[in-house]
């Protein structure tokens, strides 16, 4: 499930979201971002220091630890993915190293790839340079709208004891699980056309840029089908990026992080609702969601005070640091022992957030500021309407 990302527009654009979500490696689309990154190592306890042109804390305040995340994810080693090694070596290499690392047939691995066919419009998607990079104000509409916002409560108010389930023992609100639905693929309504072998086998073995993460996810697919044998392999649907589902989970995300949510003895990210709700609650306690806390605050920027563009998501200013730069959270608004500043172009001019720890945390599931600002918006609007009490 995660890293950068950016978003194009309806209903392109949702197909461009198909291929974000839970996965390590979302494509470009609209927003320019850094390039895609594993997770952070759980044992990261250490704050980084202050990256070129991060002023130091204001007032000599320690930064904060960042949130601990789980382990990186392999990647595929390089006899896999070097361009300089002819492709059928590539795929030779590759089939040894999955039957060795995941303990599958390497014979059914032979075979599931003879069948797999390289597509040059899924090169096409992932190469396409962005179109343009949206602002806020461009981008938010996009997923914060009525039609977005009433099938969400209609989605909730449908599958409503089930999902208030999930949210009690989890402490992941119901309404972000719609919203996560809801921008992801229109609550289940469109989860991608490709092929997933299609999509990873010709990433593997053809996108050389990214080789190392999508043969490690190719890898990861066969693993997953040995572990859920009632997924089939050359059939399975889901983004031109690889992945699957109403969650889009890639399949190291779905291996790692989905749960059984209702003990029938698999899991099924595909369509089985108490599966896919327990889990993307999973997938964002797994990365460090905080039961209760909160996940934005709308700040205020002093009059004179300095541009302060920080350079990771991570919420390790302590708000008297912010504070002394000249941003701070309106009055009314949530507050945390940390934070992050976002400095956005709204319909109204700049918008100044502060994003608290589950903020980060729904970065995880796709890098992109904007995109978690949207699902918090969703989830929100979603639970305003929808007759519960407030969080």
């Amino acid at each position: 499930m995660s890293r950068p990302s950016a978003f194009p527009l309806a209903p392109c654009l949702l197909s461009f979201a198909l291929a974000a979500c839970a996965t390590q490696a979302n494509p470009p689309t609209v927003e320019a971002t850094a390039p895609v990154s594993a997770a952070a190592s759980a044992d990261a306890a250490v704050p980084p220091a202050a990256p070129a042109g991060d002023p130091v804390p204001a007032a000599g305040r320690a930064l904060l630890a960042p949130v601990p995340q789980p382990p990186e994810r392999p990647v595929a080693p390089e006899p896999v993915t070097d361009p300089a090694i002819p492709r059928q070596q590539r795929i030779d290499n590759f089939v040894d190293y999955t039957a060795r690392t995941y303990g599958v047939d390497a014979a059914g691995v032979r075979s599931v790839l003879s069948q797999a066919e390289r597509k040059q419009s899924i090169l096409d998607a992932m190469s396409r340079p962005a179109e343009k990079t949206r602002t806020w104000a461009e981008y938010r509409p996009i997923f914060v709208n009525d039609a977005r916002i009433s099938g969400g409560r209609s989605f909730y108010a449908q599958h409503r004891d089930a999902l208030d389930r999930v949210a009690a023992e989890t402490g992941v609100p119901a309404e972000y699980i719609v919203a996560i639905i809801g921008v992801e693929t229109s609550y289940g309504k469109i989860t991608g056309n490709y092929r997933v072998i299609d999509a990873l086998y010709t990433l593997a073995f053809d996108f050389p840029k990214r080789a190392p993460f999508f043969a490690g996810e190719l890898a990861q697919l066969f693993a997953l089908a040995q572990e859920e044998p009632q997924l089939d392999v050359v059939a399975l649907k889901g983004s031109y990026a690889g992945a699957m589902g109403m969650g889009q989970f890639m399949p190291s995300s779905y291996r790692l992080w989905a749960k059984d949510g209702d003990g029938d003895g698999r899991r099924d990210l595909l369509t089985h609702l108490p599966d896919v709700f327990a889990s993307i609650a999973n997938y964002f306690v797994i990365h460090g969601w905080e039961r209760g806390g909160p996940v934005v605050a709308r700040a205020d920027r002093d009059a004179g005070a300095a541009d302060f563009a920080p350079e990771s998501l991570d919420p390790v200013y302590p708000l008297a640091d912010l504070a002394g730069r000249g941003y701070r959270p309106r009055a009314g608004e949530p507050i945390a022992e940390g934070a992050t500043l976002l400095s956005l172009d709204g319909d109204a001019g700049p918008e100044y957030w502060l994003g608290y720890r589950n903020f980060y945390v729904i970065t995880r599931y796709n890098r992109s500021p904007m995109y978690a600002l949207s699902v918090h918006q969703l989830a929100q609007a979603i639970r305003a309407g929808s007759g519960a009490p407030g969080p």
